[in-house]
């Protein structure tokens, strides 16, 4: 009896190595290498390119923005100023001379030829307020006396005053210099005007500081100078010796004195 043989099922081995045989991994691609190449930079032009234009868009609409707001707030101050004007028809205060006195007036030259004043003059000046509804609160007012544009006199009204709605108020003041230097010509010219007809023309400038209320509102303090012109002296005869005097009081003319109120606004260190 013979014993059969049944083939295996598992394949040959070499027979699966001859149909799948293993191939060779590829060949290494051989790296290229230039010395002439460059080395790779970064384009940094259009990087600060862009750059400088996001700027200059940001700085064009901080700069739109601004102008708008600045625009907005003088057209806000603009409607509220016509509003004011509509309702309450505001007026600046008027200041009138009613007299001016000169009770002393010397001039005198020294031996070194220099030449001093002087002076004491009386003034009273009144003020109306010819709003209805607004009033006015002034502080104390410096008042200097001028001749052609030299200072001859000065003093101030010391106290602070109110002036109400369609009201006159009278203030009374003492201006005076003493020994005050003058230039030759300063004397020459006043010589020389004291001698005509129209005598010695003066000039009257009042400064001082003002708030205004309007019913609860109140403003801040606004400058307010005063110009009064067109007055001349009537002092007694003067010859051109070394010692023109007058010692007692004479008035002058200030029939045509007219005053001119300008207000001085103050911003920042400049004044308007």
């Amino acid at each position: 009896m013979t014993d059969k043989v049944y083939p295996s099922s598992k394949p040959n081995a070499s027979t699966a190595a001859t149909k799948n045989p293993k191939l060779p991994p590829p060949p290494m691609k051989a790296q290229l290498y230039n010395q002439n190449r460059h080395p790779y930079r970064p384009n940094l032009t259009s990087y600060h390119r862009k750059r400088r234009h996001g700027l200059r868009r940001c700085f064009c609409l901080c700069c739109f923005w601004s102008i708008l707001i600045v625009i907005l707030l003088l057209l806000l101050a603009t409607i509220s100023g016509c509003v004011l004007y509509l309702l309450y028809h505001p007026h600046r205060p008027t200041f009138t001379v009613a007299s001016l006195k000169i009770s002393q007036f010397n001039l005198t030259t020294a031996t070194d030829g220099t030449t001093h004043l002087t002076s004491q003059l009386n003034l009273t000046v009144s003020t109306k307020n010819p709003n209805k509804k607004i009033v006015f609160h002034y502080d104390p007012i410096a008042i200097t006396c001028l001749s052609d544009g030299t200072q001859i006199a000065n003093g101030s009204y010391g106290n602070s005053f109110t002036s109400n709605p369609n009201n006159i108020t009278i203030l009374r003041s003492s201006l005076s210099s003493n020994s005050l230097l003058l230039e030759t010509e300063t004397v020459n010219q006043m010589r020389s005007d004291l001698k005509k007809k129209s005598r010695l023309p003066l000039k009257i400038l009042l400064d001082t500081e003002a708030t205004m209320k309007i019913e609860s509102f109140e403003s801040k303090k606004i400058g307010i100078r005063i110009k009064c012109e067109g007055i001349h002296s009537l002092t007694p005869k003067a010859g051109g010796g070394k010692s023109n005097s007058s010692s007692s009081s004479v008035a002058a003319t200030v029939s045509d004195a007219k005053c001119e109120v300008d207000l001085r606004i103050k911003i920042w260190k400049w004044s308007f």
